[in-house]
């Protein structure tokens, strides 16, 4: 797809050819099935001051927590036995010292069932995804959020977009299947930046792609931004859809944050992948990224069975399956 296209798609008043085009792509590849992944985020600690999330290191007033090995376990056996094929760890980026204590976590993961382990675990040098990769980790998640330099540097200060593009390449040459994606609506975004991020990521061999859209936090500088519409979010799933047709592309925790209705209108758009949190009641609202993310006061098998109930109803059927990426181009 060229700028142009993307741009034509992004300012159409009728959206719906798009969405209709992308679904139809998506039924193709992966018929109405969903792949389930259970995201535990197991710590809220973090050493980046990004301006737009919750967690940044500045946000005194977060409670912060750490759920302990045995914790981590119990969330993810949960989401085993509500089918899902797929466990994340997620959490604040931490420094070095946490690296063996995830390793492990990975370790007794794969050792419980025949499951797929993604992490979402930020930056880290090339010894330590090689030593995760090694100890049983099948993917990893580390999204742009923009590929504009002069955004993403006031946006993640002391960070490039250099620095994170060796590290998505350094990630798929060692053998993840490796995702990343972008942020819509973020304070300072054009389209036509929206549509550059587009293209620069469809250069890259991604098996999964993500997109949600901006919701301020009260508790960042960002706080008085507008918040992103999610129908832009739904476009920028579509076009994502039509430009690789056989990624994985989840419906964001984002748009249902911002619509009753969010993920199965992800859905509608293309996507084929659900990754609701599995992190135990006691501290799930306090991971706390933008507002309305784990908002509900259900608990963990109650709100997963509501979701699945949710798909069905839209035509769709939950996945056991771990959803292994087909095979794509080469790192």
């Amino acid at each position: 797809m060229q700028r142009n296209e993307i741009l034509e798609w992004l300012r159409t008043p009728a959206p719906q050819e798009l969405f209709t085009a992308a679904a139809t792509v998506r039924d193709r590849i992966f018929g109405r099935n969903v792949f389930q992944r259970g995201v535990i985020e197991f710590a809220t600690h973090c050493r980046k001051n990004c301006l737009y999330c919750g967690l940044r290191q500045a946000n005194t007033g977060l409670a912060r927590f750490s759920l302990d090995t045995e914790a981590i376990l119990a969330a993810a056996r949960t989401a085993v036995e509500a089918g899902m094929g797929t466990v994340v760890l997620q959490s604040g980026e931490v420094p070095h010292p946490g690296t063996a204590m995830v390793g492990g976590l990975i370790r007794r993961l794969k050792d419980m069932a025949d499951i797929s382990v993604t992490l979402s675990l930020g930056d880290h040098d090339e010894d330590t995804y090689r030593y995760w990769r090694d100890c049983g980790a099948d993917r990893y998640l580390l999204k742009m959020e923009t590929f504009d330099a002069a955004l993403h540097a006031r946006l993640r200060p002391g960070q490039s977009v250099q620095g994170r593009l060796r590290r998505l390449r350094t990630l798929c040459a060692i053998g993840y299947e490796t995702g990343s994606g972008i942020i819509t609506g973020l304070p300072g975004m054009t389209p036509a930046m929206l549509a550059d991020d587009l293209l620069r990521l469809h250069e890259l061999p991604l098996d999964m792609l993500a997109v949600g859209p901006f919701i301020p936090h009260p508790d960042t500088p960002l706080r008085d931004a507008p918040t992103g519409a999610v129908d832009e979010a739904l476009r920028t799933t579509a076009i994502l859809r039509l430009m690789h047709p056989r990624a994985n592309i989840p419906a964001t925790s984002a748009l249902d944050a911002l619509a009753a209705d969010g993920r199965e209108q992800g859905l509608h758009a293309g996507a084929n992948v659900i990754m609701p949190s599995v992190t135990p009641e006691a501290v799930r609202a306090g991971y706390s990224i933008y507002p309305g993310k784990n908002a509900s006061h259900a608990s963990v098998r109650q709100t997963i069975n509501r979701l699945q109930i949710r798909l069905r109803e839209a035509g769709y059927t939950p996945s056991p399956e771990r959803g292994e990426a087909p095979a794509g181009p080469d790192c």
